[in-house]
């Protein structure tokens, strides 16, 4: 049988490639895999099923482990600096309650699309179910919360499980990826022939590029609009996709909204933005949301927070198109005209093209009587407080006036989950991309330090802020020994009302006041103890002293510093659409109560 040419170069590379291969155990492949996918961080704690990968990382240099004091905090960290840098974010934690404690951190990524690898030891293979030490089914346990996870069984599978765990947590609608690998795969050896360039899954081949057809159509249908509203969410910053949405936004001179996630895609400095939409959204952004005829959206998924009571969203009858890499968010749960399956960016490059090509644009004389529609809405300020107060310190007031401090350098804000993180919504005007760091889908306490120490690993020169609450900082404040050790220097601002604020509100306005549980009874000095890992603690109790506490921190540029900023017990967060109702049925202040 004649040989072909074609197989005769093949035969030629796989010679030439097994030539160049060397014998390695697993834990050093993990880490060759690691660093051909120019990981710079991983965030860990170590345990017995992973101490032959803690060995391998030990004999490299191109990696930094960066030890937390538990594994949720690892995930978290991870987490944050995915969301900050767009990279893919990797955590590694030991078998059984490594696992477990990670859960936490993977449940929050996969909610928000976060591109993630975690790498969890597991106990030796002909161990597995036979209940052996700190074992745990991981694969069971996180198979609700992943994009996909994988048991590795066979040291030589390790190789193309690695490739396939980055392409799939950085492709497609993004997700964290578990890559489970049983100590006897990390300690035997095989031949390593180098990481493949590439990598072809038959089953997995997420679509990029928008139908044109659709796209025209979703133009036709945008140009002949009366009442335009473009509504986005965490997919545009997912996607890179913020300059085009500011370049169709100007264009075509419509109203936009972000959603919590999508913050910054648009800036909030703008007069066409209307801020954010939904359960504690502005009043003109909910309203435009209502009662516009066509709606674009883009990157965004309708979740319960932001259309409220599905409805009272359907009684108005509206032309919605929807862009989305994801086909399973279409259609979810509101029911679409115009379906966009894509990547945002490479959907948005097209309808920008499509209308510099095209004579028509958008009938001026309804746009104008819609954004006069609009800044009615507006000028109601729904976000007025009592900034005339001086008796005790407003939490907007410390965000607003951190705002108008930092609004011109190049800052990362984090929160934890609460009252505080919708006022950092509400009043931090994010102006760019990946600036707002937070856990929107899950809602977890406790991601605000973690999250700001991935962070400024990543942009060591950027300011980073974590705005939290006495509740929520303390279920990950253990990490304060992490940014000491790592030389993190963050600034925590805890507006400390002495509630579980969030709590508190709903058992004030559901609950005829009676506040099972929510208040703290003992909460400790945080300024000894921010002293106690070796931090700045200020404590900060008069309206008169925020903006000075906020200068001398900034200037403390090599330091942690922690304000505890003790603010009105009785403040709540307005505008508020109660549970079961429409967004526009808000409750804009203590007098609709």
């Amino acid at each position: 049988m004649e040989i072909s040419k074609a197989e005769l170069q093949s035969a030629a590379l796989a010679a030439e490639k097994n030539a160049s291969a060397i014998e390695i155990n697993g834990s050093d492949i993990l880490v060759k895999c690691l660093q051909a996918e120019n990981v710079k961080y991983v965030w860990g704690y170590p345990g017995g099923a992973v101490l032959h990968i803690y060995d391998a990382l030990y004999k490299q240099e191109t990696i930094q482990h960066v030890l937390v004091r538990h594994e949720q905090a690892a995930v978290h960290a991870a987490d944050g600096y995915a969301r900050a840098t767009g990279d893919v974010g990797v955590a590694l934690v030991t078998s059984g309650p490594g696992v477990t404690n990670a859960v936490t951190g993977i449940a929050t990524a996969f909610m928000d699309s976060i591109p993630m690898v975690i790498i969890t030891g597991q106990v030796p293979t002909h161990a597995i179910g036979l209940d052996a030490f700190q074992e745990c089914d991981t694969v069971g346990i996180t198979r609700p919360i992943v994009k996909h996870n994988f048991l590795v069984k066979d040291v030589r599978d390790l190789v193309d499980v690695m490739k396939k765990a980055f392409h799939i947590a950085r492709s497609g609608r993004p997700g964290p990826v578990v890559v489970d690998i049983p100590k006897d795969v990390s300690f035997k050896k095989t031949m390593y022939a180098g990481y493949p360039s590439a990598i072809e899954m038959r089953s997995y081949n997420p679509v990029r590029k928008g139908h044109s057809g659709q796209i025209r159509k979703a133009l036709q249908l945008l140009l002949t609009a009366k009442r335009p509203f473009i509504y986005t969410g965490g997919g545009v910053l997912m996607s890179e996709a913020s300059g085009e949405l500011r370049a169709l936004v100007d264009m075509l001179g419509f109203p936009c909204t972000n959603t919590l996630m999508g913050l910054g895609a648009y800036p909030a400095s703008d007069r066409k933005f209307l801020g954010m939409l939904g359960m504690h959204g502005t009043v003109e952004a909910n309203n435009a949301m209502q009662n516009c005829d066509v709606l674009l959206a883009v990157g965004a998924r309708f979740d319960d927070r932001v259309i409220g009571n599905p409805k009272h969203f359907a009684q108005n009858e509206r032309k919605i198109i929807h862009i989305d890499i994801d086909p399973s968010s279409i259609s979810k749960r509101v029911k679409v005209d115009i379906p966009i399956v894509g990547d945002v960016k490479d959907v948005l490059t097209e309808m920008i093209g499509m209308l510099n090509e095209l004579p028509a644009r958008p009938d001026a004389k309804a746009l104008a009587a819609w954004w006069e529609t609009i800044e009615s809405w507006r000028a109601r300020d729904c976000l007025k407080y009592d900034r005339s107060n001086t008796e005790v310190i407003k939490p907007q007031n410390v965000i607003e006036t951190l705002w108008n401090m930092t609004k011109d350098v190049d800052a990362y804000v984090t929160s934890d989950v609460g009252q505080h993180q919708m006022w950092a919504a509400q009043y931090y005007r994010f102006d760019q991309p990946r600036r707002w760091i937070n856990s929107g889908g899950l809602g977890t306490m406790g991601v605000g330090i973690p999250y700001t120490m991935g962070i400024k690993l990543a942009k060591p020169d950027s300011e980073v802020y974590c705005v939290t609450g006495e509740g929520s900082v303390q279920m990950c404040i253990q990490e304060l020994s992490t940014c000491l050790q790592y030389n993190t220097p963050i600034k925590i601002l805890s507006l400390n009302n002495r509630y579980l604020g969030m709590v508190r509100q709903w058992q004030e306005i559901e609950y005829s006041g009676r506040y099972s549980h929510s208040y703290m009874d003992a909460l400790p000095d945080f300024v000894k103890l921010a002293e106690a890992y070796g931090h700045v603690g200020m404590l900060i109790e008069r309206p008169q002293d925020v903006e000075p506490a906020l200068r001398e921190a900034r200037k403390l540029k090599d330091r942690t510093v922690f304000m505890d900023f003790r603010t009105d017990q009785t403040e709540n967060v307005f505008p508020m659409v109660q549970a079961g109702k429409g967004i526009t049925e808000m409750l804009l202040g203590s007098e609709d109560l």
